[in-house]
């Protein structure tokens, strides 16, 4: 950036902005010397000192052709300086000077012919170590053919999102022209972009820390009728002494993988919502809601789900599962266990038997499961519960009291051998059973124990319709971007069927 810079809110006005330390001048030490039409050193900066060593005091009213120069090179720099003062031709080049300490070195010159208001004339000589200059030059050279080459897009903005330039695949990505970048917002040139591209950028400026890899979807003038899928990332840009100057982006073009993913995505998830039941029939004694809502912040299905059986004597199975993992993978062996957990329900087994066999089914299948199952019977009022590793249901009474339960964890489905439990509750008329999967309460910012709270919290009227009250749970406790499925089931207790136990049929 130049010594001056526009206000951002008056154009073609300009700000004195003082630059600091560490600028391309000062890399390249670039030293003045004003010599007069005889070639006397008039004037001597400072980086004429350190690049020739001599003081002003040593410099100042010397020939500048026997301070600097051997003789064997004395009259062709005569010839040169001559030539610049009689016809104002400015003339650049390499030429070997002689430092203080005795030794020659290449010196990068430009000579140029002042006139004053006395029409007198004078030499002005800038010159920077050549070293020093083609060092410069080749990381100049070698940035400029990175970037300009680079499969990537690659884009530079300052603090206030606008383009300060882009490279020729950013200007193909965009289908915009690089000019027609250079001093406009980010969304003039990107308007259909999501809002997380623009905040993704201001927090790098607010905070310096780089955000890798980002996903973004949306679409650009390049192909203005079909998304398209970026992975972006985005970091500050600084000066040598801390000065924030804006920020860079680079893009990739993952529209092909994006694609591929969400057929894949699309596969899984048809195959999953295959797998789950259909809304169940009415059963004795018993209302049921449920839902199954898939991730939304990962580009894979979970292996989550949930069943409803209904079982002889007016009894019904109620089932939540997890499956590790995600992809066509997860959601195959969730509908093997679904279908295994319905063959043995048809036995009538007690739960914790249920889970023996299913432990030793998930075995086969290479994978690790969590589950509930819950045999509840409207004639007697009770439920009959054991868990494999699976976080603990809910129990919410008529007078809207509330608690997790207190049951046997078990260890997860897969091999493990385990024994488990049966517990046997009260589920009397009125009374709710909530069975659910992690997803709908496991985050990476809370501890468990505080989520579950929040899931107490939430069941605080057991009058409400159950629909509502899925509804509220996901509402509450699940937020956009959750990486887990989730998996819902509330049962209510209902009138017991006519000529139960209790009525002495």
């Amino acid at each position: 950036m130049g010594d001056t810079e526009p206000f951002q809110g008056a154009p073609d006005t300009a700000a004195v902005v003082p630059s600091g330390p560490g600028g391309l001048l000062d890399v390249l030490n670039v030293a003045a010397v004003l010599l007069d039409a005889e070639g006397r050193i008039d004037l001597w900066s400072p980086q004429a000192e350190i690049l020739f060593g001599y003081s002003a005091e040593e410099a100042l009213g010397q020939y500048a052709g026997h301070l600097l120069i051997d003789k064997e090179h004395l009259d062709t720099v005569l010839a040169l300086f001559a030539k610049v003062m009689e016809d104002g031709e400015s003339w650049a080049g390499v030429f070997p000077v002689r430092h203080k300490d005795g030794s020659t070195r290449p010196v990068e010159f430009r000579n140029m012919r002042l006139q004053d208001d006395q029409r007198d004339y004078w030499a002005l000589g800038l010159a920077t170590d050549l070293t020093t200059l083609r060092r410069v030059e080749r990381s100049l050279s070698l940035s400029a053919q990175l970037v300009s080459q680079a499969p990537i897009g690659l884009a530079m903005l300052d603090t206030g999102l606008r383009y300060i330039s882009v490279n020729p695949a950013e200007e193909r990505m965009n289908g915009v022209p690089a000019a027609e970048h250079v001093g406009r917002h980010v969304h003039e040139v990107l308007p259909f972009l999501d809002a997380a591209f623009e905040r993704a950028m201001r927090d790098v400026l607010a905070s310096g820390a780089p955000i890798v890899d980002q996903y973004t979807v949306g679409r650009t003038a390049a192909d203005p009728d079909n998304d398209h899928a970026w992975s972006i990332s985005f970091y500050r840009l600084e000066s040598p002494d801390g000065k924030v100057l804006g920020v860079a982006t680079s893009s990739v073009d993952v529209t092909d993988r994006h694609r591929a993913v969400e057929e894949q995505r699309h596969t899984a998830l048809t195959l999953q919502r295959s797998l789950l039941p259909h809304p169940p029939p009415q059963r004795p004694g018993l209302e049921v809601a449920f839902r199954y809502r898939p991730a939304q912040a990962t580009i894979e299905i979970g292996g989550d789900w949930f069943d409803v059986i209904p079982l002889a004597g007016d009894k019904t199975a109620l089932v939540v599962g997890d499956v590790m993992g995600s992809g066509v993978t997860a959601a195959a062996a969730m509908g093997q266990l679904r279908t295994a957990t319905r063959t043995l329900a048809d036995l009538d087994l007690a739960p914790a038997q249920v889970l023996h066999h299913l432990d030793h089914i998930t075995d086969g299948l290479d994978t690790i499961a969590t589950c509930v199952y819950a045999v509840f019977d409207p004639r007697t009022e009770q439920c009959h519960i054991s868990l494999a590793g699976h976080l603990p249901p809910v129990l919410l009474r008529p007078d809207g009291t509330r608690e997790l339960l207190d049951l046997p964890t078990g260890a997860p489905l897969g091999g493990c051998g385990i024994s488990f439990d049966s517990t046997s509750i009260d589920l009397r008329r009125g009374s709710q059973l909530v069975l659910y999967t992690d997803g709908l309460v496991e985050t990476r910012h809370q501890p468990i124990d505080v989520r579950l709270n929040a899931l107490l919290d939430v069941l605080d009227d057991p009058d409400r319709p159950l629909d509502t009250t899925c509804d509220l749970l996901l509402h509450t406790l699940r937020h956009s971007g959750e990486r887990d499925d989730v998996a819902l089931l509330i049962a209510r207790a209902g009138p017991s069927p006519a000529g139960d136990a209790k009525s002495g049929a």
